[in-house]
């Protein structure tokens, strides 16, 4: 045991000595190493793109989870682990985050293992989809939750480095651009598993796409590792965790304008109950081929390249908030099209408007909490934000699981009207915290 924990110990770097620099020392620091941070980042999350498209859970992987059972609860399952999975775990690693010299040390170090390796074992399942299609299953969602639990383990350090790394007012370019690049690449890697879809019988077209998303995932490691991360140790007392509990409802209570963008947000995530069910519902009313999940993937990642794009620049410009207040929209308009489409060709304005709406909230749902609080802070915000989000993101999912075996109609309905209150919410009700912040200086985000 005592082992283990000096192992955890070096690998986070807690007994490695850095050299005490000031806030100004990083700020020089951060704009000295910005074009090569930035490029590393950008590369990484690029190939990550890439890569996680050959297993998208909302089209491909749940086509697969489909075809080995045809109770729409397990697609709900899936959908519910991977939105949740992300999101749930941050809260709980927020408090030690807080007290890393350098973030970087548990995204490359405890990633690796917790987050990147676990895809390989999904290429697993298609081997044993034709004879064992129930274990097929249960090594599937496994896969799945090791890597998206693993990835909402790590999540936390990541974006308090990346926002350390990358300055406040670039971070909307950044991953702006980074997301639009990757969901260029990510039109071939569609294009790639839609044909291997179509042409490699069931289930190895499934083993080669699980297999290339292993293999690009890995690839992204490899430049997140070269990132140049400046250390700054923490010399402020470290909270028991009895005291960082605590502290939480008094972030609730005191900051009325995070608390409106929880609630927001929240019933943002509610409202996308519906997405995991668009591809499998398409395919079922107009009884097209497994290839259909690809050209669909291909679909989303042109709304999400579009989106990626405009949204990174308005939020420079704008802020986040109307930016959710958009995404909400065309998630919204993308439901009641999917409910109401009078031919099959319609579905592909569905997913790049379901595209768009994703986009807005990768872009503008992250960063916006970076905005809430100061650097010392910002995990516990992060993690607050995104684990309440994370809940809401199991319990979607499984809503619309259940309600799928009356209609996708149904659930395509329930999910418009949440996603309209959404909207509403975050327009009339929550403050873009920049704004806010600069009106008071003290109070601003680094």
């Amino acid at each position: 045991m005592l082992n283990r924990i000096r192992l955890l110990r070096h690998l986070l770097e807690l007994d490695r000595n850095f050299p005490a620099l000031n806030d100004a020392e990083v700020a020089t620091e951060v704009e000295r190493l910005f074009p090569w941070n930035f490029w590393t980042n950008l590369l990484d999350g690029v190939s990550f793109w890439f890569g996680m498209t050959f297993m998208s859970t909302g089209t491909i992987l749940a086509l697969f989870i489909s075809k080995l059972t045809p109770d729409p609860r397990a697609v709900g399952l899936m959908a519910a682990i991977a939105q949740a999975g992300w999101f749930l775990p941050q809260l709980f690693t927020a408090s030690a985050v807080e007290r890393l010299p350098r973030k970087k040390a548990m995204v490359v170090n405890l990633g690796l293992l917790l987050e990147r390796a676990p895809v390989a074992l999904l290429a697993v399942a298609p081997l044993l989809a034709l004879r064992h299609p129930e274990w097929a299953l249960v090594v599937a969602l496994a896969a799945l939750t090791w890597h998206v639990a693993g990835a909402g383990f790590v999540a936390v350090a990541w974006q308090d480095m990346i926002a350390k790394i990358i300055p406040l007012k670039r971070r909307g370019r950044f991953f702006g651009l980074t997301n639009a690049l990757g969901t260029l690449v990510g039109f071939a890697a569609a294009g790639i598993s839609a044909r291997l879809l179509a042409t490699v019988a069931y289930p190895m077209n499934f083993l080669y796409c699980f297999a290339l998303a292993a293999v690009f995932i890995g690839v992204s490691w490899v430049f997140l590792a070269l990132v140049r991360e400046p250390p700054q140790p923490v010399t402020t007392p470290r909270p028991s965790p009895k005291e960082f509990w605590r502290r939480l409802p008094e972030i609730i209570k005191q900051d009325h304008n995070f608390t409106h963008f929880m609630i927001a947000r929240l019933c943002l995530a509610l409202a996308s109950m519906g997405g995991s069910f668009l591809a499998i519902s398409a395919i079922q009313r107009w009884d097209l081929g497994d290839s259909a999940a690809g050209y669909y993937t291909m679909a989303v990642l042109a709304g999400q390249a579009t989106g990626n794009l405009l949204f990174g620049f308005l939020a420079d410009r704008f802020g986040h908030m109307r930016n959710l207040v958009f995404g909400g929209i065309a998630g919204v308009l993308s439901y009641i099209l999917a409910w109401l489409a009078p031919s099959p060709g319609w579905s592909f304005v569905v997913f790049v408007l379901n595209g768009i709406g994703a986009s807005a909230l990768f872009v503008s749902g992250i960063m916006v909490v970076m905005e809430f609080s100061s650097a010392g802070r910002r995990p516990t915000y992060l993690g607050l934000s995104n684990t309440g989000t994370g809940i809401a993101g199991l319990v979607a999912p499984l809503m619309g699981g259940f309600l799928a075996r009356s209609s996708y109609g149904l659930v395509f309905i329930i999910s418009a009207v949440i996603g309209v209150l959404a909207c509403i919410l975050m327009a009339w009700w929550v403050r873009d915290p920049r704004w806010v912040n600069e009106s008071t200086p003290s109070a601003q985000p680094t």
